[in-house]
């Protein structure tokens, strides 16, 4: 609230849910236009919602879909000049809205299908049942979006997968010293090598783990990490979704190793 306090206008180019309706909820409550936009594989999404003149984006999406039902860029893909297309016109709807020029896509869902180089719009109207811009709304205040939208992890610690799926550094220091057979996988990317890593460590960036998924072995042990442990949070919910359960996650990351095993690595 005190950051989007000083702004007329604010621009979701967010890539999650939760944020997504904290965005909105936050838009709603402060009586802001949300210029929003959305990718996915070849297909694009643009809107203005202001609850003050038409419907917020809860009236379109009241509930989040159920977690692991929507895949991920990394699983769909999505084609790389996408986002600039969907980011241009939602500059143009927000320079439109300050200078109060035209008309805005406030009360139409703009669908663009890149294959086919076509634009169409969908018109939307007010749900009059909306829990944040109905008449009666439920939520007056901002709530704890990722527990919302069912994000795994909720209640833990940043860089934790919680309980039976974290392993500490200190942990995993131990058994590698006792020769337990762990495959390691270093999520994050390759330039990231240069400036820390684990002996015996194999790389698979986050982005391409879903296409790699049949060189790991399920029925081998396998700890993930990156640099503080979100990213390998989410190639553990990946492995999860697709079968692995012998599977870890480095809480803290490889900046934990780094402060409880081996202080002459540099923390980042």
């Amino acid at each position: 609230m005190r950051i989007a306090e000083p702004y007329s206008v604010i621009i979701d180019g967010t890539d999650n849910f939760p944020t997504r309706y904290l965005t909105n909820d936050l838009c709603v409550l402060t009586g802001k236009p949300n210029v929003y936009g959305a990718v996915f594989r070849f297909d694009g999404q643009a809107s203005v919602f202001d609850a003050r003149i038409g419907p917020c984006y809860r009236c379109l999406f009241p509930e989040p879909p159920p977690p692991g039902t929507v895949p991920s860029c990394a699983d769909a893909g999505v084609l790389g000049i996408l986002p600039g297309t969907i980011g241009t016109i939602q500059a143009t709807e927000a320079i439109k809205l300050l200078l109060g020029i035209g008309s805005s896509l406030a009360g139409r869902l703009l669908l663009y299908n890149a294959l086919d180089m076509s634009f169409e719009y969908v018109k939307l109207k007010k749900n009059p049942n909306c829990k944040v811009c109905g008449p009666h709304p439920e939520i007056t205040h901002l709530i704890d979006y990722d527990e919302f939208c069912g994000v795994p992890g909720v209640g833990h610690d940043e860089g934790s997968a919680g309980g039976e799926w974290d392993i500490s550094a200190s942990n995993l220091a131990a058994r590698l010293h006792d020769g337990d057979k762990l495959r390691l996988v270093d999520v994050r990317e390759p330039h990231e090598l240069a400036i820390s890593h684990l002996e015996g460590a194999e790389n698979i960036p986050l982005g391409s783990l879903a296409s790699r998924l049949s060189e790991l072995d399920s029925a081998r042990e396998i700890v993930l990490f990156c640099s503080s442990g979100r990213r390998s949070q989410r190639a553990l919910e990946l492995l999860r979704s697709a079968g692995f359960r012998k599977v870890k996650n480095l809480e803290g990351g490889i900046n934990a190793w780094a402060r409880d095993v081996d202080p002459s690595m540099p923390v980042y």
